[in-house]
């Protein structure tokens, strides 16, 4: 059953079905909407008491209830200035060493750094021998992202690809899943350096966004697109520590880089471990 799963994703029309679910979940369809919400706490077994609104009836939308936001004070934020904290609720994937230009998909899966950046060699180059980690979103996850630390904008680059899934049995079976599905990566200045937060779209994700560009994908496109941003004066894009920085409607991945000794990974995370965004997460080496 699971080959079967897999084949249909290469066969199926992803993009058509992605677009086709982003419509109905933007629209506002009042009873339908709210039964629709009811039904997915319901099957996900979603925990609506750390919901800023805890009722169905409270969300115009399906996607309003997907990127709900949570309780003030439900996720305190690691503030230490030696703590790196989570971007986001989910599971640990993988994580580790970035070896050879390469980042550990699954057992016997690894993929291209400088293909899931976009392309450009310079803009892969201050990872190289660093850190990655790789967190999924389930369904029933929090779906808005935020800043492990504080950091300001410098490149937004769209990245056309595919719409796989992005779920365990795929990353397992798909090669090169999160360097060939459509995504935005987002390259920061830090204290620790350069960070390469990369949002990884997949089926049925209807929308990417940013706080600074709102959407970016829907509509997809077939080249690759970049955005510079100034390090300072009135357009410069300064988020701090626990910032939301972008959000998705529907489930996927995020996929973080940093640059050669900067940071270690906490003992207790590792593949499998389940994460909750702004929670102590690694541990910064270098000094002020």
């Amino acid at each position: 059953m699971d080959q079967v799963k897999i084949i249909l994703q290469y066969i199926l029309p992803k993009h058509l079905i992605s677009r086709l679910v982003g419509y109905l979940a933007a629209a506002r369809l009042g009873f339908f909407s709210h039964m629709l919400i009811k039904l997915f706490i319901k099957a996900y077994k979603i925990d609506m008491t750390e919901a800023k609104y805890e009722q169905a009836r409270d969300y115009r939308s399906f996607n309003e209830f997907f990127t709900r936001p949570l309780k003030d004070g439900i996720r305190p934020l690691a503030e230490a200035a030696d703590i790196i904290a989570h971007p986001v609720d989910g599971t640990i994937s993988q994580l580790g060493a970035i070896t050879d230009g390469k980042l550990v998909q699954a057992k016997n899966h690894d993929y291209s750094l400088q293909t899931l950046l976009g392309g450009e060699a310079e803009t892969a180059v201050p990872f190289l021998g660093g850190q990655f980690a790789t967190i999924y979103l389930a369904p029933k996850d929090y779906h808005r992202i935020h800043m492990p630390v504080s950091g300001i904008l410098r490149e937004m680059i769209y990245v056309p690809g595919d719409l796989f899934s992005v779920n365990p049995l795929t990353a397992d079976n798909v090669p090169n899943l999160f360097a060939r599905n459509e995504r935005v990566v987002t390259i920061f200045d830090t204290e620790l350096g350069p960070m390469a937060l990369v949002l990884v779209g997949a089926t049925i994700v209807a929308s990417i966004e940013t706080v600074w560009a709102g959407t970016i994908t829907p509509p997809t496109g077939k080249t690759v697109h970049r955005w510079q941003y100034p390090a300072t004066g009135p357009t410069a894009v300064r988020l701090e520590k626990g910032d939301e920085m972008g959000r998705f409607k529907l489930g996927s991945t995020v996929v973080l880089a940093f640059a050669p000794e900067q940071l270690e990974f906490l003992a207790e995370q590792q593949p499998g471990s389940v994460t909750r965004m702004g929670a102590p997460f690694a541990k910064r080496l270098t000094a002020d």
